[in-house]
């Protein structure tokens, strides 16, 4: 039976719990919304060569680390003053997890900004470039459509993310391959081949950080922990 995705989290007779509630989630939506900008433009400094978007993308670095703090000390206090319960304990205790994978998301757009700047250096774009746009656009709609899974409650939108990180891994592995011929066939290639099998392995790392974002959320809405479960066994606790 589908469930009601109606936000249940601002129905509280204290105005100020709903409020602290609404909080948390506008901060952890502003802090997603921050990562997924980061990540895109490090695969687009990367792509397009630019050296300075590089360099911006890893000074945001340290206002993701900064956000990630004060949602840490936001839930704690909500847990200390509230002492929430039930599927209010359920939000407060995912969003600190998820938070963390922003962070690593935030982390990994990092590197890639990294490879960007020492592949913009050599003036040439490697073999490969196909292979990352491709996967940075998977994992970047993945990412979008876990955030925005929280934001409505809907598991089953949660759902479709988690089934898509095998889809990502497929993709990843051949990509690998692929890059592996081009070294095989010019020895020239392998610095550059082995810089852009990094990143692609950055992004690889950003779908399963989406897919544990989602596993939180269905956590939250149908109060059941899908994490090291089979996929069937999550889709049998959303469509219940």
């Amino acid at each position: 039976m589908k469930k009601d995705k109606d936000d249940v989290y601002g129905d509280h007779i204290s105005h100020n719990f709903n409020d602290d509630l609404a909080s948390l989630k506008a901060d952890f939506l502003n802090m997603g919304g921050m990562v997924e900008e980061q990540l895109g433009d490090a695969v687009t400094a990367l792509i397009e060569g630019d050296g300075h978007l590089a360099d911006e993308v890893r000074a945001k670095d340290k206002i993701v680390d900064k956000l990630e703090l004060e949602l840490d000390e936001e839930a704690t206090r909500i847990i200390a003053r509230r002492q929430p319960a039930a599927r209010d304990l359920r939000l407060v205790i995912a969003v600190i997890k998820m938070v963390a994978d922003l962070e690593r998301v935030g982390d990994e757009a990092k590197k890639i900004a990294k490879f960007a700047l020492a592949l913009a250096e050599e003036g040439q774009a490697p073999r490969g470039y196909i292979e990352v746009r491709h996967i940075s656009t998977h994992v970047l709609s993945m990412l979008h459509d876990a955030l925005d899974a929280f934001a409505r409650l809907d598991s089953e939108q949660a759902l479709r993310v988690m089934k898509e990180d095998k889809i990502v891994d497929e993709e990843y592995k051949a990509a690998t391959r692929t890059l592996l011929t081009f070294m095989m066939e010019d020895a020239r290639n392998i610095s550059r081949c082995m810089s852009v099998m990094w990143v692609l392995r950055a992004l690889e790392r950003v779908g399963d950080h989406a897919c544990n974002v989602a596993e939180h959320v269905i956590f939250m809405v149908e109060g059941e922990d899908v994490r090291h479960t089979p996929v069937e066994a999550a889709e049998r606790i959303v469509g219940r």
